[in-house]
């Protein structure tokens, strides 16, 4: 099963071009304050649509790494690493959750009972896949960790996936897999040894867990997810901007 390879499906234009912009600005290669591109030059220099271009900055102002002022443009957000937990909870807004570089720490197909992750309405016994990736700041340090499980029957190619740059609901929407609703937890935890140990943290310490259920059309389970967050490195907030008809 791991084995398999099946044809790459091309990525969508709107995805390639707000990776690429992703990148820019994490890698300070677009400062806080830089003006980008208006919706026209994008189409311009993307050679795209309006609708494609509306849709790259309103992710990225969505994602808190850019603020968008009519009449003004828009610009890399200054401050704290901002991070909107709407990404988090949107079935259908695709892109990394916590956006930036990711690394596997472990992937594999276990039973549902060792996840460690709660998978309601999952049989025990159930093939999962689980992988587990450190989130890093354009920094280089550790800023989350990150635990999916995501039912086998679902998702067989799941691991056969590039998991560095991997987004499960992504995975979803190419693979028509009815994703329809998606629900975060926000839980105050205390770090565990091996999870200190990841983030460069002591044991004990206070952290934020951001949990994730996500349910499909007919209400089984498609994924189970959390995050453990440092809360000194990322400052979450909930906003859902409503797409400007203009951009000068």
């Amino acid at each position: 099963m791991r084995g398999a390879r099946f044809p790459l499906v091309a990525k969508p234009a709107y995805l390639r071009i707000r990776s690429e912009l992703e990148e820019r600005i994490h890698s300070g290669a677009l400062p806080p304050g830089t003006r980008l591109p208006t919706e026209a030059q994008l189409c311009e220099q993307y050679s795209v649509g309006r609708a494609t271009a509306q849709r790259v900055l309103s992710e990225l102002a969505q994602a808190g790494l850019v603020e968008r002022h009519r009449r003004r443009g828009t610009f890399v957000a200054e401050g704290a690493r901002q991070e909107n937990l709407l990404r988090l909870a949107h079935p259908t807004l695709h892109g990394p959750e916590i956006p930036g570089r990711h690394a596997v720490d472990s992937a594999a197909v276990i039973p549902a009972v060792d996840a460690d992750v709660g998978m309601p309405g999952i049989d025990p016994d159930t093939p999962v896949n689980q992988l587990r990736r450190l989130k890093f700041d354009s920094s280089g340090d550790p800023i989350a960790v990150e635990l999916t499980a995501v039912p086998f029957n679902l998702a067989p190619r799941l691991l056969d996936e590039d998991l560095e740059r991997l987004t499960v609901h992504d995975y979803f929407a190419r693979n028509d897999v009815p994703a329809a609703k998606s629900r975060v937890y926000i839980d105050p935890v205390t770090l565990d040894a091996d999870t200190a140990r990841r983030l460069d943290l002591a044991e004990g310490r206070a952290v934020i867990r951001l949990r994730r259920l996500t349910w499909l059309a007919d209400g089984g389970l498609a994924e189970a997810m959390w995050h453990i967050v440092r809360p000194d490195l990322v400052e979450f907030f909930v906003e859902h901007t409503i797409p400007s008809t203009t951009d000068s």
